[in-house]
């Protein structure tokens, strides 16, 4: 096991090297407000304190219900301080999820944060529980954050873990049954940063926005740990509706998001000006330059060197329209039993472009013989919580099963060819994986997003959502097109009878998507089954309407 320090550890650098540079910057009320380094280890301490004061015992657990702000990274490092472990919870959870989480998880306490809908948090907190909340509108609480900065002097000795200690309860957002509770040890997540850091070539200077969920191991690995180790900037949105403005006010080195949001991102540009004409734009020399940095600048990431792409595939012709407008994404593949990142297309390369790269530093990757990809290392997990019958299936040998096909490239980049349970098998007796035809489609701008299914049909079919302003006239022919031209690559048995068209989107709140904006394909085959099965007609494209 190599040493990697710790959070505690490096902000103890930053402390002694540059107390009073500002490290976090708050929007509130269109104001934004910043905190040094010396002020971010004076309130986790202070938070720690109080944390102390209620009697919990180091190794007990403190649960995190805020959307994203300066307050859940300092939060995060007082329950270390404190020698606790933190259970993030996603802002966008169910009561019935919340409740699970904190009575599976033991948690003692809950710190609540801005919060769109109280609703939830309210039905699921039981009463006794303790209620710290941040300096935000949120559900009722007992105690106050600004409260307990002025009544708690800051914790003098703070705990020192030990590597294998457990550092956080990663709940699985449970695309599929019930969330899992992966435990995560101080030493994962201290791999996973310092590995990722050196993948993503973060400098000292550097800035960062924060902006999806820190309830995902990914944001807290890639941009939250990742910033401890460099003295590195980090803005926050202050909510959806200023997301352009605070991107813009931060001009991140970095920005990394999720296929769909890169998705939509698109289509703004394109409501801006068609496709066709910024194509031809760009192919003149000096004024494609412009145009493209132009778009960049209107985006705030005119500065940003880097740009990632993860959490599900994303289609390789839209890496592509990207590449030219100046944002060579580099897709990256991780889990959260793998403590966020673990293979990156990073440093880009446009030969790459549909593969997720090769694995960082501090793990290895294979393929069993059924082509699931196993992963062991550092950075991997070593048990669910209560839940060793889980924990027995998932490994073999040492090495972790991630539920992921793939395969490796003769130029060593793995390649995700789709999920082990996703796979369904037609009328025809023949497999057929959805990732790859959905994928196919996707590169069409018309589409937002898309789900292919068929278990037991005699052909499989394709579920969209179109873009915004898609559904005008001339759309049904222009998917038509689009469905001849799949096809035209698939094999016989994955060829797709009908391309059905959904009224409404599919979202975190009608839970048609997990908080990490996957499918949950066994809900939306559910919600469709009635229209699918009673198809009768020969019409390559079908709009289903109200649904």
């Amino acid at each position: 096991m190599n040493h990697c320090p710790g959070p505690l550890e490096l902000l103890a650098d930053h402390l002694r090297q540059h107390p009073d540079q500002p490290y976090l910057h708050q929007p509130v009320e269109r104001v934004w407000r910043s905190f040094t380094w010396r002020e971010v280890d004076d309130q986790a301490r202070r938070i720690a304190s109080g944390l102390l004061a209620q009697g919990y015992a180091p190794g007990e657990r403190i649960a995190i219900l805020a959307k994203n702000c300066a307050e859940w990274f300092i939060v995060d490092l007082a329950i270390i301080m404190a020698g606790m472990v933190s259970v993030p919870i996603y802002t966008t959870a169910a009561a019935g999820t919340i409740r699970y989480v904190l009575e599976h998880s033991g948690a003692r306490a809950i710190v609540l944060g801005k919060l769109d809908d109280t609703a939830a948090a309210e039905e699921a907190i039981p009463e006794g529980m303790l209620r710290l909340a941040m300096p935000y509108p949120t559900a009722r609480a007992d105690a106050h954050w600004n409260e307990w900065l002025s009544h708690h002097a800051p914790l003098a000795e703070i705990a020192e873990p030990q590597p294998d200690a457990l550092f956080t309860l990663v709940y699985t957002s449970g695309s599929t049954g019930t969330p899992k509770g992966v435990e995560v040890t101080h030493h994962n997540m201290a791999a996973s940063a310092f590995y990722t850091r050196l993948r993503a070539d973060a400098r000292p200077g550097d800035r960062a926005i924060s902006y999806l969920p820190l309830a995902h191991i990914a944001e807290r690995a890639v941009v939250e740990h990742v910033s401890f180790g460099q003295n590195i900037e980090v803005f926050f949105v202050e909510s959806l509706e200023t997301f352009a403005d605070d991107l813009r006010h931060a001009r991140p080195s970095g920005f990394v998001s999720v296929p769909r949001l890169w998705t939509r991102f698109q289509t703004q540009i394109l409501a801006k000006m068609p496709d066709a004409r910024l194509q031809l734009l760009l192919r003149v020399p000096l004024l494609g330059r412009v145009v493209a940095a132009r778009i960049r600048a209107a985006m705030g990431l005119d500065r940003a060197r880097l740009f990632g792409s993860g959490t599900a595939p994303i289609a390789p012709a839209l890496l592509q329209w990207y590449a030219r407008i100046g944002i060579p994404i580099s897709e990256g593949w991780g889990m959260t039993e793998t403590t966020g990142l673990s293979c990156s297309n990073q440093p880009f390369r446009a030969d790459w472009i549909g593969t997720i790269g090769q694995p960082i530093g501090c793990v290895e990757m294979k393929l069993s013989a059924e082509s699931e990809i196993l992963i062991r290392g550092d950075s991997v997990f070593s048990a669910y919580y209560r839940n060793p019958e889980a924990t027995a299936a998932s490994f073999i040998d040492g090495w972790f099963r991630t539920g992921d096909l793939g395969e490796q490239r003769p130029d060593g980049a793995w390649r995700i060819v789709g999920r082990v349970k996703e796979q369904f098998k037609t009328g025809k007796g023949k497999y057929v994986s959805p990732v790859p035809i959905e994928s196919l489609l996707a590169a069409n701008p018309i589409i937002e997003q898309v789900c292919v299914m068929g278990s037991g049909r005699r052909q499989p079919l394709a579920l969209v959502v179109l873009a915004s302003g898609q559904a005008g006239t001339g759309a049904t022919a222009a998917l038509e097109r689009l469905l001849v031209q799949v096809n035209a690559g698939l094999e016989s048995h994955e060829k797709l009878d009908h391309i059905l068209v959904c009224a409404q989107p599919w979202t975190i709140e009608n839970d048609l998507l997990t908080p990490t904006l996957k499918l949950r394909r066994d809900r939306i085959e559910a919600r469709y089954a009635e229209r699918v099965e009673a198809l009768a007609t020969e019409e390559p494209v079908v709009w289903i309407q109200g649904l």
